[in-house]
């Protein structure tokens, strides 16, 4: 079961739900980028299971405790979000897991919602990422430089989404070819926004989360061993 941690992001305390796996030999590392809603149940389960998997699993509470119980708030709390210091508390984040004893300093970025957006913006601004990996977000391209993208990129998108559509996807999948970055883009027919959510039946495509769940375990096997 995770549990509750802080660390230091730019001189500030910063809080997180952090998960091990069983063992005592070195692993590989995960950070899980919150959803809209926040470090809630769903969050917590996600850290959970990539520690089952064998990843040392940590998830930055950017709303520094702060949960929304529902969209409304969530949409709220999402707006008021100073995307730059979220990066940046990532970026802590990353460098803490890299320290830590159990870690063999590869470090992947993890992202769902507001987090697969942060996971692209953190592909771009944190250096020593060994893979990223987002679901179903799309950041503010106008602030962003693809170009600094350094970590290879596994994205995850839904068919039915209006929000993270399949055509912005396939338009950020097509500026980083163009700029010789490594992305491997996988829309998910039948699926909509949130589809990983198994917490919430009205949200979650079993078939789309397990192939997506698969072939995330791939690309991690792959870019942090």
């Amino acid at each position: 079961m995770s549990k509750h941690i802080e660390f230091k992001a730019a001189g500030v305390t910063c809080g997180g739900e952090l998960a091990e796996p069983a063992g005592s030999e070195k692993v590989g590392s995960v950070v899980v980028v919150q959803e809209w809603h926040g470090i809630n149940g769903e969050m917590r389960a996600k850290v959970d299971r990539f520690a089952l998997e064998g990843y040392l699993a940590l998830a930055p509470d950017l709303y520094h405790g702060t949960v929304a119980t529902n969209d409304e708030e969530a949409g709220k709390l999402m707006a008021a979000l100073d995307f730059g210091r979220a990066v940046g508390e990532i970026g802590a984040a990353v460098a803490w897991l890299k320290g830590q004893p159990r870690s063999n300093g590869k470090v992947a970025v993890v992202g769902f919602c507001l987090g697969g957006a942060l996971t692209i913006a953190s592909a771009a601004n944190i250096p020593g990422i060994a893979a990223a990996v987002p679901f179903y977000g799309v950041p503010d391209l106008s602030k962003l430089d693809l170009g600094k993208v350094t970590a290879p990129i596994l994205a995850h998108f839904a068919e039915r989404d209006d929000w993270a559509s399949p055509e912005k996807a396939r338009r950020i999948e097509a500026d980083l070819k163009a700029k010789g970055k490594a992305i491997e883009l996988h829309v998910y027919e039948g699926a909509g926004h949130a589809f990983m959510r198994d917490s919430d039946k009205t949200k979650y495509h079993e078939p789309s989360a397990t192939k997506a769940w698969s072939r995330t375990m791939a690309f991690l096997r792959e870019h942090l061993w």
